[in-house]
């Protein structure tokens, strides 16, 4: 069974080349609603394990110097793996400039030695969709003992120590964590993080169990609702069905005052009169570009901000 997969273009992290730390089956401490595995029960440890050896020397044959990142993934949640922290050792003698990235549900940092392994890492994203307990247990039906409190501690005390790009990623699920109440309260857990990029999106694939994501609108008015110095991300792009509403420049201003937003975000909300009118206060510096966590946002220039500030 090949770990191994890839290069994939990812919109986010560039060229990625994928490790799957578990190829055979699925071994995840969650079995989370939303998942494009099938359901399946949870386990705290992996009980099929690929050696380091088998997955370096399949890397090698994968890896030249056109790969962004190297993902650590798996057909579950990849922090069980019982050889991380030596994977990682490897993965550092041989990357050269690739940079390396993990994809994590964060449940596992209450583990001093994961925290440590992942402290490794040039990249980390980590997996938050809900803070309160009943709303943590409905969507990512966590294995048994598992307590988000501890988590969230955790991935605050990580964002204050960790050097690299640190990502927070939140799925959304239509009627359970997309209320008003559960958003403040990641809100709140979030203005204490220290992070490069925060996406929000919602269910892409077919999911395990019967359950809707959310539109491409409602993310938007959801991202509305974090405070507006988070670097909030709209990941999801399946609901996005064009919005194509007439902005005027107070209009645009306003907008990105709120919330900055992407190249794909503008076309999908902005007429093309709107855009026009977008490109004139670029030209204009009223609004100017920047780039965050691999990805580039129209923002209010700084001469814009002070105006707004007088």
């Amino acid at each position: 069974m090949k770990t191994i997969f890839g290069p994939i273009n990812s919109r986010r992290f560039g060229s990625s080349l994928g490790i799957d730390l578990s190829p055979a089956l699925k071994q995840c401490n969650f079995d989370c609603l939303y998942c494009e595995l099938a359901p399946s029960a949870t386990t705290d440890e992996q009980k099929n394990v690929v050696e380091v050896s088998t997955i370096i020397n399949e890397l090698k044959e994968h890896l030249h110097d056109k790969i962004d990142v190297i993902t650590i993934t798996a057909n579950g949640e990849p922090t069980l793996y019982p050889y991380l922290d030596e994977l990682i050792d490897e993965l550092n003698k041989i990357k050269n400039s690739t940079q390396t990235l993990i994809l994590t549900n964060s449940s596992t940092l209450v583990n001093e030695k994961v925290f440590n392994s992942l402290l490794k890492l040039d990249q980390v994203k980590l997996s938050l969709d809900a803070v309160s307990n009943s709303v943590f247990k409905r969507i990512d039906r966590p294995h048994v003992n598992i307590e988000i409190e501890k988590i969230v501690q955790k991935v605050i005390e990580f964002s204050k120590v960790y050097k690299g790009k640190l990502f927070i990623e939140i799925l959304f699920v239509k009627d359970l964590n997309d209320t008003k109440e559960e958003i403040q309260k990641l809100n709140d857990v979030l203005m204490q993080l220290k992070v490069t990029r925060i996406d929000i999106g919602t269910i892409d694939r077919p999911p395990a169990y019967p359950v809707s994501g959310v539109s491409y609108k409602e993310l938007h008015d959801i991202s509305h609702l974090f405070n507006s110095t988070l670097p909030i991300h709209i990941a999801s792009r399946v609901h996005a069905e064009p919005n194509n509403a007439s902005y005027d420049d107070d209009e645009i201003l306003n907008t990105l005052d709120k919330r900055p937003l992407t190249a794909e975000d503008i076309d999908l909300l902005f007429d093309e009169e709107s855009k026009k009118r977008l490109y004139l206060l670029i030209k204009n510096s009223r609004i100017t570009k920047k780039s965050v966590g691999n990805l580039e946002f129209f923002i209010l220039h700084e001469n814009e901000e002070r105006k707004r500030a007088k």
